[in-house]
């Protein structure tokens, strides 16, 4: 028992042995292959090198385009982000028949009356459970001044909390406080672009601004790069968000009334809207959908003609995530074909070496090399190419991002996943590029391929 124990003891060394030692000389074999793939590789160096740009351009268009890609998708996700994930915007919009009408110079001669009404956001807010907060707003357009200097802009009559509900922040001073509110205090807070407008050399806070024939105590400055321009309306005014000063909603009423009157190309033109604004904010976020749904029903029943929209920066949130994922797919693809255009490079660089070397790969074969060792061989000058041109289309496609966001000033992000994933495949192009060559190269007839001149 005990012989047969050290005799089995005795072949599992022995296999053990013999199995390091075939390893040992499989590492040689492959580190000789390696390095005649490698002269190879430098004895037509500008060959290899065209190869490698091939390589290296599709790299980088791939890391760039996403790049470009998850950057501009970020911006359009953050405007969503900006509007709150729990609020729900409303707004009053000018139905197309008076719009028509009116631009046409034959309009009703009394004011036009549209939009959302107080009564609608009672409704809101008295028949809708789970709703936190609604926040509304009016919006004037009114020629502001100071001293000589006078701008042109929105004059937003909201609540208390309405910076915190659309992410705004302060530049400097404060916003108007509850009891402000309810005295209907002629304050005002500025964004910065008017601010600047206005006031091109003094510090803004605790002067005077005077709309029509008030003047307004100048108590903050917001900052203009937090404003976004979905969910507002500018009642008949340009998008231009950041142009925007903000007063309580009472003294809006009470100063500016709910007519308002405007020239246009056909006169003037009178109109009448009690709000242009409204922010919902849910208390739960997996609520907003569906009260969405119940404010749209509610509406649909109190006014007679479509004259609001509703926006739920929830649902077009998860509608931009996925228009991100199908565009990075898209500009993925279309990089990616430029890595294909290099993996058809490598492999008619492939078969003209093959070609050119055929007496080499006959001398080869007549000394005892296997057809595995020459597979082996172009294989691993193919990857090698290929190898190379990945990490210097990495470098050069995480560069390039950079360069965009300097000079052009666009939103580039590059993921850690870009690079992994496009020197990954051009490492893959190397592989099945180089296999067709590679197995030509092992088919040749050794004796032919010694003739071969």
């Amino acid at each position: 028992m005990n012989e047969l124990t050290l005799d089995t003891h005795a072949h599992s060394a022995s296999n053990g042995g013999r199995s390091k030692s075939l390893s040992g000389t499989n590492l040689v074999r492959f580190k000789k292959i390696t390095d005649v793939g490698i002269k190879s590789i430098f004895s037509h160096g500008l060959r290899s090198m065209l190869t490698v740009l091939g390589i290296v351009i599709g790299v980088a268009a791939v890391i760039a385009m996403l790049a470009v890609s998850e950057g501009a998708s970020y911006e359009a996700q953050q405007q969503f982000r900006d509007l709150g994930a729990s609020n729900i915007l409303l707004k009053s919009v000018k139905p197309a028949e008076v719009e028509e009408s009116t631009s046409r110079g034959f309009g009703p001669p009394q004011a036009v009356v549209y939009g959302l009404t107080n009564a609608d956001i009672t409704t809101i807010r008295d028949t809708i459970p789970g709703i936190s907060n609604v926040i509304a707003s009016r919006i004037v357009k009114k020629n502001v001044w100071n001293l000589g200097i006078n701008t042109n802009t929105d004059v937003v009559g909201t609540a208390v909390d309405y910076p915190i509900s659309r992410n705004y922040n302060l530049r400097a001073g404060r916003f108007f406080s509850e009891a402000e509110m309810r005295d209907h205090a002629n304050v005002v807070v500025l964004s910065d672009e008017v601010a600047d407008a206005l006031f091109p050399i003094d510090n803004p806070i605790g002067q005077s601004i005077k709309i029509d024939s008030d003047y307004y105590n100048v108590i903050g400055i917001m900052e203009s790069e937090g404003f976004s321009n979905l969910g507002q309306n500018q009642a008949g005014s340009s998008n231009a968000a950041p142009s925007r000063i903000f007063i309580p909603f009472t003294a809006s009423k009470s100063r500016f009334g709910e007519t308002t009157t405007r020239q246009t190309a056909g006169g003037m033109e009178s109109e009448t809207v009690e709000l242009h604004e409204a922010i919902i904010q849910v208390a739960e976020q997996e609520l907003v959908i569906e009260v969405g749904k119940i404010i749209e029903q509610i509406l649909q029943r109190r006014h007679k003609e479509v004259d609001y929209e509703i926006e739920i920066p929830l649902a077009l949130l998860r509608q931009a995530e996925e228009s991100a994922l199908r565009d990075q797919i898209v500009a993925g693809a279309i990089a990616s074909i430029s890595l294909l255009v290099g993996g058809i490079g490598i492999m008619n660089i492939m078969l003209a070496s093959v070609t050119e070397r055929t007496r080499e790969i006959g001398i080869r074969r007549a000394m005892g090399a296997k057809k595995r060792d020459i597979i082996t061989q172009f294989l691993v000058e193919a990857v090698i190419l290929s190898g190379v041109g990945g990490l210097i289309g990495v470098v050069l496609g995480v560069f390039i991002p950079f360069l965009i966001s300097t000079f052009w000033g666009m939103t580039t992000i590059v993921t850690p996943i870009a690079p992994i994933l496009a020197f990954s495949i051009s490492a893959m192009i190397g592989v099945i590029f180089g296999i067709y060559p590679s197995m030509r190269a092992a088919d040749m007839d050794p004796v032919e391929a010694l003739r071969h001149e």
